[in-house]
């Protein structure tokens, strides 16, 4: 009896378990390389992966003006959110300040950030161009760069930030 009974109820889980599989409920849609190309947006520190567009700092003020002052505050000296300028020098000390222009050892991580992130509440709304704009605001504002040079994929990844010697390349092939 009992090996009967089991016999029964392993049918029964058999039987059952196919029915499940058939009547899934077919959630999603299968993924194209069009969609993963969409979200596909890394950048290496040689600046492979940056798309096409420009700007220069003069016009990213004005878009910095409307989309990060209320959180970055007007010269990028922070408040609420982290400071993006100052601090060159400063790392060895006992106070050191982590800004743009004296942590991050690539421009090409500002694009970046910023395409990805920014503005916090509307994070990837920035056309190319404005997210090139923003960051050539950025590094002025660093001294970097000066407010008319033109940022673009092949101007961006040239600028050699001020910490750059100070990190490892972990990326694969010769990043310089």
């Amino acid at each position: 009896m009992f090996t009967r009974n089991a016999l029964g109820a392993a049918l029964l889980v058999l039987v059952a378990g196919q029915v499940i599989a058939a009547e899934t409920p077919h959630l999603g849609t299968p993924v194209t390389p069009a969609d993963i190309a969409a979200w596909d947006t890394s950048i290496s520190p040689d600046g492979t992966g940056l798309p096409p567009g420009k700007g220069s700092a003069a016009q990213g003020k004005e878009i910095y003006a409307l989309k990060c002052t209320g959180c970055h505050g007007v010269a990028g000296e922070g408040k609420p959110a982290d400071r993006l300028t100052g601090g060159q020098g400063s790392l060895a000390t006992d106070a050191p300040i982590k800004t743009v222009g004296s942590y991050w050892p690539y421009a090409t991580t500002l694009f970046d950030y910023v395409r990805r992130a920014m503005p916090l509440n509307e994070p990837m709304s920035l056309t190319n161009d404005e997210v090139y704009a923003v960051s050539a605001y950025v590094l002025s504002l660093n001294g970097l760069i000066g407010e008319k040079t033109e940022l673009n994929a092949k101007t961006l990844p040239k600028i050699k930030m001020p910490n750059h010697d100070s990190f490892f390349i972990v990326y694969p092939g010769n990043l310089k």
